[in-house]
């Protein structure tokens, strides 16, 4: 190490699942260095009066997505956690530095594990991060058939294009901001995984050869087989592709052949269908949202919306007309 803290935490290794979001707040800019998990840091305030400091940080099994907001100029040492990868990503155009090399509104950081870099932020800086074991990135890329360069993991700052960075800012801020459920952090931690693969990814996918009708067929009914076993467990696509030992193409190429839909399609009309039927079955005294929930629908609006549109009606009536008859 090039610095020390005293007072980091001895216990660098990877990240565990927490319940909740941790939110930790600070008036003193070296303290709040130390209210992210798992990184080592030194801040050294530059600009001049009262420093306030926040972060908001999930972790998951391996990954780690935050927001830090500073309010005075900073000078920051950092070393994240081993074998890990760090995205940051600044909420706007701020002028921050990494390395002594400036971040324009088109880039976003990147730093490995255990290395020492630096940061020199403005007054009243807002940055969103990502950390993400490195075997745990390279097992999704496999399983979405998504090359990732080494090469493109030791640059500082990738550039990337308008659109993809103003996706990754949206799914990063909904994220951190919603009220989570414990049972949806499997299907968050999916869904930034993606967006990382997105932003890593090389300039084409992974050769992959197209499988034969048998092996595409086999693929959907395996996942038939689970979906019918395990209909009210929520499912993520990573955990049907290795489920299938398949990548998510040859899955997406599987049941667009044999069933003529998108795995995701598939997903969604199954799992609507179960939702139905329990609806259908429901005695007095239960409600669409606790029955919706069972079925892995978190946001009720969209849940009412996808019901109506397959089933030409809501949930309530048909909770409704279960309730007359039983």
């Amino acid at each position: 190490m090039l610095w020390a803290q005293p007072d980091a935490p001895q216990d660098r290794s990877r990240p565990q699942a927490a319940l909740d979001k941790c939110i930790a707040e600070s008036r003193d800019a070296d303290q709040h260095a130390g209210n992210l998990s798992n990184w080592l840091q030194e801040y050294d305030q530059l600009g001049e009066g009262e420093f306030y400091g926040r972060v908001e940080e999930l972790t998951f099994d391996r990954l780690q997505v935050f927001s830090e907001h500073t309010s005075k100029a900073l000078r920051q040492q950092c070393n994240v956690w081993p074998n890990a990868i760090w995205l940051g990503i600044p909420v706007d155009e701020q002028g921050c530095r990494i390395n002594g090399l400036p971040v324009s509104d088109t880039t976003i950081m990147c730093r490995p594990g255990n290395r020492d870099f630096e940061l020199v932020t403005p007054e009243t800086f807002d940055i969103l991060g990502i950390v993400v074991d490195r075997d745990l990135l390279h097992r999704a890329a496999d399983i979405q058939g998504v090359a990732l360069p080494e090469s493109r993991l030791e640059q500082s700052r990738l550039t990337l294009p308008a659109d993809t960075l103003a996706d990754l800012r949206f799914v990063l801020k909904r994220l951190i901001g919603s009220a989570m459920p414990l049972a949806a952090k499997k299907h968050s931690q999916d869904l930034v995984m993606m967006a990382l693969l997105q932003v890593l990814q090389g300039e084409g996918p992974a050769p992959e050869r197209i499988p034969s009708y048998a092996h595409r067929k086999a693929v959907v009914d395996r996942i038939k087989g689970y979906m019918a076993a395990h209909g009210d467990a929520p499912v993520t696509m990573t955990e049907l592709c290795e489920l299938a030992h398949v990548s998510r193409r040859t899955l997406q190429y599987s049941f667009e052949t044999i069933l003529g839909i998108s795995p995701l399609r598939f997903l969604r009309v199954t799992r609507l269908n179960q939702a139905r039927r329990a609806l259908a079955e429901a005695g007095s005294g239960r409600t669409v949202t606790e029955i919706s929930a069972e079925f892995g629908f978190w946001h009720a609006g969209q849940f009412a919306k996808d019901y109506k549109q397959l089933f030409a009606e809501s949930p309530s009536e048909t909770l409704r007309r279960s309730q007359r008859l039983n």
